[in-house]
């Protein structure tokens, strides 16, 4: 097969990174003929927007100074959030489209004029995906992971696999015939079928089905030195005998199908948890927005599956290569660790350690940052068990996006609630793909006594709000938690996040209010050090901005520095133009969806944005003002968020955005975080106005002589460790190499 054209591009520097790393390796502002700055054309699209993020993805898949299994890992990651895309985003367009909607985007296309363009570049990346798996499966091979066929198996194979498809594979199957007698069955959401042409002794011929159940790895293994994988439709086929007795086999293919699994829920629901668990049960049959056909499957057995399911030929995609991908994650052994990351323990913050493990005494000392994963997410889990136990604890007050299964802070909760505190726990059930989890979850926190609400019907609370009150003398006192990311222990190892505490009373008021209003439903009067949607933070962030606009024309020094997933805001990106044409330095990390065209003589032409991904997921939300001087300073004001600059973030979700009052964590964030993310150049890739985003690496090949900021916080533990332990001096990032 050949390559298509990535969308992105490697370019290699002819000079070394100058001192000015903000800026020095973005390119110059363009002038674009017949634009109009003013026009739906100022922006990206947001679709398009997320494909060129997955694509970027992808390329970290081909990428040879990644480790060959997280390689791997990238490729599966880009099939998971391609199929994501598609039963969300993809299925609400298309009811749009079919519904006759022709309200433009930002940048001015109507749905059915984004579908085709969607389409056109997912199909693209969904060839390019199979191209990686050409070239790392030959890889593997050399390392000592081969990938299998039937055709592949020895004698001694075959009896291996016969004993291990009788005893964990036979008695989980459903072999179906396709005929009046048998009505076609329902394939779910990720759906994967096995379909074949059978033949009988006496020649009569038999269409079947063998849905291929989600329970059975995917790849069963015959060997360890070297590691020999079968795929598991692969076994069913060499083991077809014992499905299919008499039969003889004269062709098949595999498919899988995506459904609609967006949810809908009635605004006046009585019951908020039964209307959520009908509606999963409504997901589960949504209708088939894509469906995955291996290449020659035979055209009647083709039609068949197409005519059964539903699906035009527009959506259905022939797949020249392995079905699945999304499932090669299995193939990351933790036995190989030679091929993946180098491992690291995250630290411990020292003040934590100089107070006996005590979190309570830690954060009365000094407001405490956590910089996640490489400070260790089990303070936070610490500071909620501490709760759980504490007889000088009254109450707990806690907000639930996303946790883990088996949730340790789940766990502390009802523990405190057992041990008759005040346990009161807002649970998202709105939480995309989490829906399910999350009912187990509050069941599970009734039962134990606290007191679990579901904030709005028509809001996603998605604020990340830990308080502990706790009687202290004769007074009360409240530590709180604030977050950039989700309670959650397993992502926290590989998000990058950040976490403060503080019992600081101002924020401690700030943090009731903010749970009576998700309680009660009262909006709260005033808050003190807080800003939350859908109320004022996106009118104290323009306001922010426009302040910055403001010292720009003064003529004093003025600049922007944030940091977040996505910003898609028309509103806040026109503050950002704005801001811009005034003078103000804007230097902007953006992982994902990105709807400013930065580097537009007359519209954005100080306005700098690049895309960190790497062996970390940048999660944290960051905003920085120079208020009056250059960045980095200690004048800044520095603000950490739940919260991307999207509407869906700022109007339809409750959310925060936390001013830092403290120096030390102040400087921490803006000299460090901010510092490194923006001196980044190994895993950067810079937006340019037009065209595909753009990656520099070495002459030589040395990824080395490159800043990465993944490796910089995990090999200078003095960095994170000592900053976040509350020093009165942090150490600055002034460097741009290792």
């Amino acid at each position: 097969m050949t390559a298509p054209q990535p969308l992105s591009v490697i370019e290699t520097p002819d000079t070394a990174l100058s001192a000015d790393f903000l800026h020095s390796t973005f390119p110059t502002p363009q002038k674009l003929e017949n634009f109009d700055p003013n026009g739906p054309e100022r922006f990206f699209n947001r679709e398009l927007s997320w494909l060129a993020f997955n694509w970027r993805v992808l390329e970290e898949a081909m990428n040879p100074r990644v480790p060959l299994l997280e390689r791997v890992r990238f490729l599966s990651i880009s099939a998971t959030n391609l199929d994501e895309f598609y039963t969300v985003r993809v299925a609400g367009l298309r009811e749009l489209a079919r519904a006759g909607n022709t309200t433009p985007s930002d940048d001015g296309r109507s749905p059915s004029e984004q579908l085709v363009l969607i389409h056109e570049d997912a199909r693209r990346l969904m060839d390019y995906q199979q191209d990686v798996w050409a070239t790392l499966r030959p890889e593997l091979g050399k390392a000592g992971i081969s990938i299998l066929s039937q055709s592949d198996l020895t004698t001694e194979d075959r009896d291996a696999v016969n004993s291990y498809f009788l005893n964990q594979v036979f008695p989980v199957l459903s072999p179906l015939a396709i005929d009046p007698a048998h009505p076609f069955p329902f394939i779910p959401n990720a759906g994967f079928c096995l379909a074949l042409e059978l033949q009988d002794k006496r020649g009569r011929k038999l269409d079947a089905l063998v849905p291929i159940p989600s329970q059975i790895d995917r790849f069963l293994r015959l060997g360890h030195n070297p590691i020999r994988l079968l795929p598991l439709e692969e076994l069913i086929i060499a083991e077809l005998d014992n499905l299919f007795p008499g039969y003889k086999l004269l062709g098949s293919c595999t498919f899988s199908v995506l459904r609609d699994s967006d949810l809908e829920v009635e605004e006046e629901a009585e019951d908020l948890v039964r209307e959520f668990e009908v509606a999963l049960k409504r997901r589960r049959r949504g209708e088939v927005v894509r469906m995955k056909i291996s290449a020659g499957a035979p055209r009647s057995l083709r039609e068949v599956v197409m005519e059964e399911l539903g699906v035009p030929e527009a959506d259905v995609i022939e797949v020249d290569g392995i079905m699945g991908i999304a499932s090669l994650k299995e193939l990351v052994l933790d036995e190989r660790a030679d091929l993946q990351w180098p491992s690291f323990t995250p630290r411990v913050p020292e003040r934590v350690q100089d107070h006996g493990g005590n979190m309570f005494a830690a954060i009365r000392n000094k407001d405490m940052l956590l910089h996640h994963p490489y400070e260790t997410f089990d303070m936070v889990v610490r500071f909620l068990e501490q709760a759980a136990r504490d007889p000088d604890v009254l109450a707990i007050r806690q907000t639930l996006y996303r946790t883990s299964r088996d949730s340790p802070i789940v766990a502390a909760l009802c523990e405190a609630a057992e041990a008759g505190k005040s346990v009161t726990a807002l649970v998202e059930l709105k939480a995309r793909f989490d829906e399910a989890a999350n009912i187990r979850q509050s069941r599970r926190l009734e039962r134990a006594g606290a007191h679990v609400v579901y904030g709005f019907v028509n809001y996603k609370t998605h604020a990340k709000i830990s308080a502990v009150v706790r009687r202290e003398g004769d007074r009360l006192v409240t530590y709180t938690h604030w977050g950039t990311g989700n309670y959650h222990p397993i992502t926290a190892r590989i998000y990058t996040d950040l976490s403060l505490f503080t019992c600081d009373p101002a924020l401690g008021r700030d943090a009731t209010r903010v749970f009576n209003y998700l309680s009660g439903y009262a909006e709260p009067a005033s808050l003190e050090n807080l800003a939350i949607s859908p109320l004022s933070l996106k009118p104290r962030l323009i306001s922010l901005i426009e302040a910055e606009a403001e010292n720009a024309r003064n003529g004093r020094p003025a600049a922007i520095w944030a940091k977040m997933n996505s910003i898609i805001d028309a509103d806040v990106i026109d503050a950002l133009y704005a801001a811009s044409r005034a003078g103000v330095k804007i230097s902007l990390v953006v992982r994902g969806i990105c709807g400013i065209r930065p580097g537009i003589e007359g519209l954005s032409e100080n306005i700098r944005i690049k895309s960190v991904v790497g062996r970390f997921l940048e999660h944290s939300r960051i905003v920085c003002f120079g208020n009056g001087a250059e960045l980095p300073s200690d004048q800044a004001r520095v603000f950490m968020s739940s919260a991307d600059w999207m509407g869906r973030n700022l109007v339809r979700r409750v959310e925060t955005l936390v001013e830092i009052l403290n120096p030390t964590v102040k400087a921490q964030i803006v000299r460090q975080v901010m510092a490194a993310n923006l001196a980044d150049e190994a895993q950067s890739w810079i937006i340019r106005p037009v065209g595909p985003a753009i990656r520099t690496l070495p002459t030589d090949g040395d990824e080395r002589k490159l800043f990465n900021c993944h490796r910089f916080f995990v090999e200078n533990p003095s960095l994170s460790g000592r900053g976040s332990a509350g020093q009165d001096d942090v150490p600055e990032l002034t460097h741009t190499h290792d």
